[in-house]
């Protein structure tokens, strides 16, 4: 095995250790949400609102699986429906109050989390460090 190839290793166990630690995360955050309703609220902000379809289309799952944590989401007052102005057939997704609250405050302790944890770093580490995630996301998002 090569240099770089046990370098790979290294990233794709590391990762799936952060991946593991944001699922553990989103259950403490709020009991009865999951990484994925967490991710669907970010969305769903960064968007502005979106459609359910747009939605199941993004993350490339069912459309029922969708519906299922839309409808949970909705149970639990984080996001709601409003009808597209301009076509009123169409019913766009939102966060309501209580989605935006609870957005707001994950990102206040996950920030907490992250300044504790790279609290020991060099300034010039966690820049170096944030250019790397930059870049390997921006090669995810073009190869899926």
């Amino acid at each position: 095995m090569t240099v770089r190839d046990e370098a790979v290793d290294s990233i794709q166990r590391e990762l799936t250790a952060v991946a593991r630690r944001a699922r553990a995360t989103a259950a403490r955050m709020h009991p009865d949400l999951s990484l994925v309703a967490f991710t669907i609220l970010a969305h769903l902000e960064e968007q502005q609102g979106t459609r359910a379809t747009d939605l199941a289309a993004h993350y490339l799952l069912d459309k029922s699986t969708v519906s299922r944590q839309v409808a949970a989401l909705e149970r639990l007052g984080f996001i709601e429906r409003r009808v597209d102005p301009a076509d009123h057939r169409v019913q766009v997704l939102h966060l309501a109050p209580g989605g935006i609250e609870i957005l707001a405050n994950a990102r206040l302790t996950r920030r907490a989390v992250f300044q504790q944890r790279l609290a020991s770093w060099d300034p010039e580490d966690v820049k170096r460090f944030a250019d790397y995630l930059v870049r390997y996301n921006s090669e995810a998002a073009k190869h899926p």
